[in-house]
C-alpha cells in the first residue's frame, strides 16, 4: 500500500504546473519500465487486501489521465472489463472502483468512444442480481464517475430504462452504503440528465426519493434531501432560460416540467417533520438531515414562490409556541427559509404579525432557537426591510440584537449579520446628513468594539464583530462621521498592539488566529478609510507606518499581505497625489508581491495596486514604472501564474499608459506584441467556461488599448501606434462577429472606436470605412440586450468616426 501512496505521488499533484512536470517525466521513463509498472499495478487490483487493491486502483487512474489522451496505453479498458467478467469478488469491486476513478480523472471525451463497454461493464456490477454487496457499491460509484460520457447510451430508451432501474433498484438495497450511493447517482442524472426525467419521476423517483428521505439512516435521508434541493436548483436555472429567452423574442432550448411544484404536497410535510430532527448539540460543521432539510425547503420556495407558503403557516402557528423547544426552531426555521421567494407583498403581513414574537424569542432559554431567530431576523432585515418600521420596531431590534452580542458565539454571528443587513439596507445615500440607524450608531458601534476586546475567536464570533464595524462604517450617514474617525483610532491603536506582540507569539495556532485578528483590524481600516475619503489625511501618516511595518515584517501570513494591500489601495483613493510621500517605501514591497507568481491573489490585488496608485499619481509613477512594466511583462508569461489575473495585468498596462501618457512610448511595443498574443486566444464553442475567458482576457486587451490611445493623445508619440493598427482593427472585427461577446466588452470596443477616432482623425478613414463598424454600431444602440451606458458610448463613437471620416 505504501509503494502505491508513493508511486500515485510522482504521477500526480494538486497544483497544475506540478501536475504537467510529473506528467512529462512519466512519458520520458523508458517504455519497457512502465510497461513493468503498469503491469504492476493491474496485478495490485487482485490483492486480496482491499486497501491495496484500492490504491492500484488509483495509480491506474494516474497514469491512464496521463497516457489516454495520447491514445497510449490502448488495452487499459479491456484488461479491467476481463477482470469484471471473472468470479473474483475482490478483483471485480477493486476493478470497479479503478473505472470509477479513470472516469473521474480522465476527459469525457478520451472515453467517449469506450463508453459502451464500460457502461456495460458497470451496470452489470450495479444489478441486485450482483450477490456481493461491496462489489456492487463499487459499481455504483463508478457509474457515478462515467455519467459524463455515456450521454449516447442515455439518449436511447431502452438503454436509459435499463440504467434507471439498475438505480432505482440499487436504492431498496439491504446494504445502506448502496443505497446513499444509488441516491447519489439520482442527484447526477438529475443534474445532468433533467430533461430525460419526467417518466422516471412519475413512475418511481417520487415515491422513492420521499421514502428514502424517511429512512432511519441519516445518510440515505441527506442524499434524498438532496436529490429535491437538484431539482430546485436544475428548475430555477430553466426559470431563468426562460426570461432570458423571453427578453430575446425567442423559445427557451429546454423546458422545465415543474417537479417541484407537483411534488410540494408530497415532499414539504416531511421536511417540516425533519426539521424537529435537530440534534442536542451538534457540531455546526458537520452537516444533519435539518439543517439540508431546511436548505431544500429555502430552494423549494425560490423555486415555486408563494405556492410554498400555504402549506408552511400551518406548521409555524402550530409549532412557534411549542413547549418542544425542538418544534420552537423548527417553525422559526421554516419561517426565515421561505423569505426568499414569495411576492413581498403575500410575506408582508406574515412578518408584520410575527416580528414582535421574534424579537421576543431572542430571550428563549435554549441557545439553537435564539440562533435561528437570530438568522431569521438577519433575513428579514436582508430581504424584507420595509416590514421593519423604524418608529415601531426599530429600537427593540436593535436593543435584541446588541442584547445578543452577550450570548453563545454562534449567536453571536447571527446578530452581527444581521446587524450589517440592517445597516446595509437602511443606510443612506452618498451624503445624506441622517439616517433611521444614526441614533442608534454610536451605541452598537460601542458594543461591537468592547466584544471584539476577547481574546479568542470561538464560532468566528470576534471576525464577524468586526465585519459589522466595517460594514456599518461603511454605511454610516454624515452625523456618524465622528465615531467613524473614533473606529480608526481605536483600530489603529489594536493593530499597534498586535505589532508589538509579534516577537512573543511562537505557537502556530496562537500564530494564525493573530494573523486573522490583523486581517480583521484591516478591513475595518479599509472601510473606514473609504468612508472618510480625503479626511484621512489627519491620521495618514501613523496608518501608513502601522501597515508598512506590518507588511515588513517576515512571519506574517499572505492573507494579512492581502488585507494590507487594500488598505494602502483605499489610501491611495483618498490621498491622490499626496500618496506620493509614501511610494518609494511602498513600490519594493508591491515588486516582492509580484515576484512570487504562485500566490496568485496576492498577485492578483498587487495588480489592482499599481492601477490605483498610477491613478492617484499620474506622471510622478513614471520613475516606478521600468521595474514594475518589467515584472508585469514576465507574470504574462508564466506558466506558473493564475490564468485569471493575466487579463488584469493586460488592463494594468492601459493604466500605466493613461498616467504616464507620452513616456508609455519606452515601453509600445513589447506592450502592443504582448497584446497581440492575447489577442490570439481562442475557446472551443461548447466550452463556456473557456469562453468567459477569452472574453474577460478581450476586455483586458481592450482596456489596455484604450488606456494606450488615451494616454498618448495630444502628444508626438500618438504616431508610433499608427503601424500597430491595422492588427487592432482586425482584433475588434473578430469581436464584432462573436455571438458570445458580452455587454462591457461589445462598450469597451466601441469607446476603442470613438478613442481612435478623436486621436487620429482623417488618418484612420480606410480603416473606420469598414462594413462591421456601423453595423456594430447600429446593433449596440437599437438591441434591448445592450445596457444604456453601452447605447450612449455607441452614439458618442458614431458621432466621433463621423467626424473623422469628414
Amino acid at each position: 500500500m505504501s509503494a502505491g501512496l508513493a508511486m500515485k505521488n510522482t504521477l500526480t499533484a494538486k497544483e497544475f504546473a506540478r501536475k504537467e512536470e510529473l506528467s512529462q517525466r512519466w512519458l520520458l521513463t523508458a517504455e519497457d519500465l512502465r510497461a513493468q509498472i503498469k503491469q504492476g499495478v493491474l496485478q495490485g487490483l487482485s490483492s486480496p487486501k482491499k486497501t491495496v487493491g484500492n490504491i492500484s486502483g488509483q495509480v491506474v487512474a494516474a497514469i491512464a489521465e496521463i497516457e489516454l489522451p495520447l491514445g497510449q496505453w490502448p488495452d487499459l479498458i479491456r484488461i479491467m472489463l476481463e477482470n469484471i467478467s471473472t468470479d473474483n469478488a475482490t478483483l471485480k469491486q477493486s476493478t470497479l472502483q479503478a473505472i470509477g476513478y479513470v472516469c473521474e480523472a480522465t476527459d469525457p471525451l478520451v472515453l467517449a468512444s469506450q463508453s459502451n463497454d464500460i457502461l456495460t461493464a458497470v451496470v452489470q456490477g450495479a444489478r441486485k442480481e450482483e450477490p456481493n454487496q461491496e462489489v456492487r457499491l463499487a459499481a455504483i460509484k463508478a457509474l457515478i464517475n462515467s455519467l459524463d460520457f455515456i450521454k449516447e447510451n442515455f439518449e436511447r430508451e431502452g438503454e436509459r430504462n435499463f440504467i434507471m432501474q439498475v438505480v432505482c433498484e440499487a436504492t431498496q438495497s439491504e446494504s445502506s452504503d448502496v443505497q446513499v450511493s444509488a441516491f447519489e447517482c439520482l442527484v447526477r442524472i438529475m443534474q445532468t440528465y433533467y430533461d430525460k426525467m419526467r417518466l422516471y419521476m412519475e413512475k418511481a423517483l417520487f415515491g422513492l426519493t420521499v421514502a428514502g428521505m424517511n429512512n432511519e439512516d441519516e445518510r440515505v435521508a441527506l442524499q434524498a434531501i438532496e436529490f429535491w434541493s437538484t431539482v430546485c436548483d436544475e428548475e430555477m436555472d430553466l426559470k431563468e432560460e426562460l426570461l432570458e429567452a423571453h427578453e430575446a423574442g425567442e423559445q427557451p432550448e429546454r423546458e422545465s416540467y415543474h417537479f417541484a411544484e407537483l411534488a410540494l404536497a408530497d415532499i414539504l410535510p416531511v421536511l417540516l417533520w425533519t426539521l424537529t430532527k435537530q440534534e442536542d448539540d451538534y457540531d455546526e460543521d458537520e452537516w444533519t438531515v435539518a439543517m439540508a432539510a431546511a436548505t431544500c425547503i429555502s430552494l423549494l420556495a425560490q423555486c415555486v414562490g408563494n405556492n410554498v407558503i400555504q402549506p408552511v403557516v400551518p406548521f409555524i402557528e402550530t409549532n412557534i409556541q411549542n413547549e418542544d423547544w425542538r418544534n420552537r426552531e423548527a417553525a422559526v426555521m421554516a419561517f426565515g427559509s421561505i423569505l426568499d421567494g414569495p411576492d413581498p407583498a403575500v410575506l408582508t403581513p406574515l412578518v408584520d404579525q410575527a416580528l414582535p414574537t421574534l424579537i421576543q424569542m431572542m430571550k428563549d432559554s435554549v441557545v439553537h432557537v435564539k440562533d435561528t431567530v437570530a438568522w431569521t431576523l438577519g433575513r428579514i432585515c436582508e430581504l424584507l426591510i420595509h416590514c421593519i418600521k423604524p418608529e415601531i420596531h426599530l429600537n427593540e431590534l436593535v436593543s435584541a440584537l446588541v442584547y445578543g452580542l452577550q450570548d453563545n458565539p454562534r449567536i453571536v454571528g447571527n446578530c452581527c449579520w444581521s446587524l450589517m443587513n440592517l445597516a446595509e439596507q437602511l443606510g443612506p445615500g452618498e451624503g445624506a446628513v441622517t439616517s433611521p440607524l444614526s441614533v442608534f450608531f454610536e451605541g452598537i458601534i460601542t458594543a461591537l468594539l468592547q466584544f471584539t476586546e476577547r481574546g479568542n475567536n470561538e464560532a468566528n464570533c470576534r471576525t464577524s464583530a468586526y465585519e459589522a464595524i466595517s460594514t456599518l462604517a461603511m454605511c454610516s450617514a454624515d452625523d456618524c462621521i465622528n465615531t467613524v474617525q473614533r473606529i480608526v483610532l481605536t483600530v489603529l491603536d489594536r493593530l499597534e498592539t498586535t505589532m508589538a506582540m509579534e516577537s512573543q507569539i511562537l505557537d502556530a495556532d496562537d500564530r494564525a488566529s493573530h494573523s486573522e485578528l490583523q486581517s480583521s483590524l484591516l478591513g475595518v481600516l479599509t472601510n473606514c478609510i473609504r468612508r472618510l475619503s480625503r479626511d484621512i489625511s489627519q491620521v495618514a501618516d501613523r496608518i501608513m507606518t502601522v501597515v508598512l511595518q506590518l507588511l515588513n515584517n517576515q512571519s506574517k501570513q499572505a492573507t494579512t499581505t492581502e488585507d494590507a494591500f487594500l488598505a494602502i489601495g483605499a489610501m491611495t483613493s483618498a490621498l491622490e497625489a499626496d500618496f506620493n510621500r509614501y511610494a518609494q517605501l511602498f513600490v519594493p514591497i508591491l515588486c516582492t508581491a509580484l515576484q512570487n507568481p504562485a500566490e496568485y491573489q496576492l498577485c492578483f490585488i498587487a495588480v489592482g495596486l499599481i492601477g490605483d496608485i498610477c491613478r492617484a499619481l499620474g506622471k510622478d509613477a513614471a520613475p516606478y514604472c521600468n521595474e514594475l512594466m518589467q515584472l508585469l511583462v514576465t507574470n504574462l508569461q508564466s506558466p506558473i501564474l493564475h490564468r485569471t489575473v493575466k487579463p488584469a495585468i493586460l488592463s494594468c498596462f492601459g493604466d500605466i499608459a493613461l498616467a504616464i501618457g507620452d513616456q508609455f512610448s519606452a515601453y509600445l511595443e513589447v506592450v502592443m506584441m504582448v497584446l497581440q498574443q492575447a489577442g490570439g486566444m481562442r475557446a472551443d464553442r461548447d466550452n463556456y467556461e473557456m469562453i468567459d475567458y477569452v472574453n474577460t482576457l478581450y476586455e483586458g486587451c481592450v482596456e489596455a488599448y484604450v488606456g494606450i490611445v488615451q494616454g498618448l493623445n495630444g502628444t508626438p508619440q500618438a504616431a508610433m501606434l499608427l503601424p500597430f493598427l491595422p492588427h487592432v482593427f482586425d482584433f475588434m472585427h473578430l469581436i464584432a462577429v462573436d455571438v458570445n461577446r458580452s455587454d462591457p466588452l461589445t462598450r469597451s470596443v466601441i469607446g476603442l472606436l470613438g478613442d481612435l477616432a478623436e486621436t487620429f482623425e482623417g488618418q484612420l478613414k480606410a480603416l473606420f470605412q469598414q462594413d462591421w463598424i456601423p453595423a456594430l454600431l447600429r446593433e449596440a444602440r437599437t438591441s434591448r440586450h445592450y445596457t444604456q451606458t453601452t447605447k450612449e458610448t455607441a452614439r458618442w463613437a458614431k458621432e466621433m468616426i463621423k467626424r473623422a471620416c469628414q
